[in-house]
């Protein structure tokens, strides 16, 4: 069957972006490496052209320099070509990563706003009509019961016709009668005065006269 249709030929997947920049470092890398091993031989012919005297053997070591140098210009040249081309590569990778997070981001938000609306249509809580009735559906209990705090806080039996300047003069009058009687004996007020104790007398033969004491207290017999 192959010899009549032939085979198919296998398609190779195309490199990616992460791949090209992967072996554009690896050439990057090899190239330095290279221009590091020329850079040591300059020196070492630089050494030997001072050690050796003006002549043959000298030039012949200038020579030999000269093409070391050649090839590390070289080198250096197709580094940043490369080291452009990788910047490229990554340019485009990273256009290629925001244009896949944009559609990412965009597709999630309207997945996101999907989702709200069906769960604010399958909830009355969120409606902002039912929120604003509830609203006013509170304040006017609020002032309902406003009111009937201020009704069962109204005084019973109190003139409402009373002058307050009228009670104001009687509450100052009370006042002065109340600081006149904590007033006793010697401008003292009467709780600082001393309390008056009743206390009974001591007994006293018939027959004999008891001395008093020099402070007022029967004397003791001897």
């Amino acid at each position: 069957m192959r010899r009549i249709f032939g085979a198919k030929k296998e398609v190779v997947p195309p490199h990616t972006l992460d791949e090209a920049s992967e072996r554009m470092q690896d050439r990057g890398d090899r190239m330095d490496d290279k221009v590091k091993q020329l850079d040591d031989q300059l020196l070492k012919f630089k050494e030997q052209i001072k050690r050796t005297r003006p002549g043959p053997a000298q030039d012949a070591i200038k020579r030999r320099a000269l093409q070391v140098l050649k090839q590390k210009r070289m080198y250096e040249s197709q580094r940043e070509q490369l080291a452009q081309q990788q910047f490229n590569v990554d340019q485009t990778k990273f256009t290629v990563d925001t244009v896949k997070d944009t559609v990412s981001t965009v597709q999630a938000l309207a997945a996101a706003s999907k989702e709200m609306k069906t769960v604010m249509k399958k909830n009355k809580e969120l409606d902002i009509n039912y929120i604003d009735k509830i609203q006013d559906e509170m304040f006017d209990m609020m002032d309902m019961t406003r009111e009937i705090n201020e009704a069962m806080g109204r005084s019973y039996d109190v003139p409402e016709d009373v002058d307050e300047s009228d009670l104001m003069a009687e509450l100052d009058g009370l006042e002065d009668d109340l600081g006149a009687e904590e007033l006793g004996a010697g401008g003292a007020p009467s709780y600082l005065q001393e309390p008056e104790l009743n206390l009974p007398s001591a007994p006293v033969n018939e027959h004999e006269t008891v001395p008093e004491h020099e402070l007022g207290l029967p004397a003791l017999k001897s």
